[in-house]
């Protein structure tokens, strides 16, 4: 059963009666609420927490709403956050401004706790729908896995995270075997069949593990704080998994798929998302050039000493 999803909440308003309140209307709301009276660690909160929905006063020191706004809405970190003012600079000109930026809604100071409520649930439920039609863009139709364009996003983020806390991190590709062959054999309709029954074994795996597909009969694999000796014996099991499934449209036959796997530590340097895939493509090739049904890992050749 997948988690409740907790909406999280950040307040930045220098007024610590507004948190007050804001604290004793809300407590019984399902929701995680967050708060700063100084609008430079609200940009810096915005991005480490990422939350939902910002609840933003106009007139505050060193940096005004409208500069807060327009700071949040040019960061590719933070632009989707929502914003509401919650301010008591009432004027229709400040809404105006308030909209014209970028915010999602505008509550006058002092507020009716229904209102706020009210509002709060209305943005939020727009949040929803924006994650949502996010995430359909990025999974793969066909298979149901998480596409290429997903994939560049995730492994650059991963390789960053893995380098900055010292983490393990493994990536595979893998290419089932004949795959056009199979498509000109059996059609393209029992070609799809195979991507989908493949695909089903790939995203069966461990929970932390981010199966997409990269394109065609093309697939990867991040395999996160996962050394390659790890990595080896997963993906193994994708291996002899394909290679037993029982064809009931064609009894008798068997698809297989090759696999190359490299972690960070042999990646090329610099580490980069291009240097850990190529080295994984290397891996690939080698095992599809060595008889393919097989997995290989790419391991670096040791410094010449001079």
């Amino acid at each position: 059963m997948s988690e409740i999803y907790i909406p999280k909440i950040l307040c930045v308003d220098d007024s610590e009666l507004i948190h007050t309140l804001l604290r004793a209307r809300l407590k019984n709301e399902r929701l995680e609420l967050h708060s700063t009276t100084s609008s430079v660690d609200g940009l810096l909160m915005a991005k480490t927490i990422k939350p939902d929905v910002i609840l933003l006063d106009i007139d505050m020191p060193k940096m005004d709403g409208f500069e807060f706004i327009t700071r949040l809405k040019s960061d590719p970190e933070t632009q989707e956050i929502a914003v509401i003012f919650v301010s008591a600079a009432n004027q229709s000109q400040d809404r105006v401004r308030g909209l014209d930026q970028g915010a999602v809604d505008f509550i006058a100071k002092p507020f009716e706790p229904i209102e706020l409520k009210a509002r709060l649930r209305t943005a939020l439920r727009l949040q929803h729908y924006v994650r949502m039609l996010a995430q359909r863009a990025q999974i793969d139709g066909l298979s149901g896995l998480w596409n290429r364009s997903y994939f560049d996003k995730r492994l650059d983020a991963e390789i960053e995270g893995a380098g900055r806390y010292k983490k393990a991190l493994t990536l595979v590709l893998a290419d089932i075997d004949g795959f056009k062959l199979t498509n000109d054999r059996y059609g393209h309709l029992f070609g799809d069949t195979v991507i989908e029954r493949f695909s089903n074994i790939l995203n069966s795996g461990r929970a932390s593990d981010v199966a997409c597909r990269w394109g065609g009969e093309e697939f990867a694999i991040i395999l996160r704080e996962t050394t390659m000796a790890e990595a080896f014996d997963v993906t193994e099991r994708y291996r002899i998994q394909l290679a037993n499934v029982v064809w009931k449209e064609h009894p008798g036959l068997v698809i297989t798929a090759s696999f190359g796997v490299c972690d960070v530590t042999n990646a090329d340097s610099p580490l980069t998302p291009k240097s850990l895939f190529l080295c994984a493509e290397q891996a690939l090739y080698k095992a599809k050039s060595d008889g393919r049904n097989r997995v290989e890992c790419f391991i670096k050749k040791p410094e010449k000493v001079s």
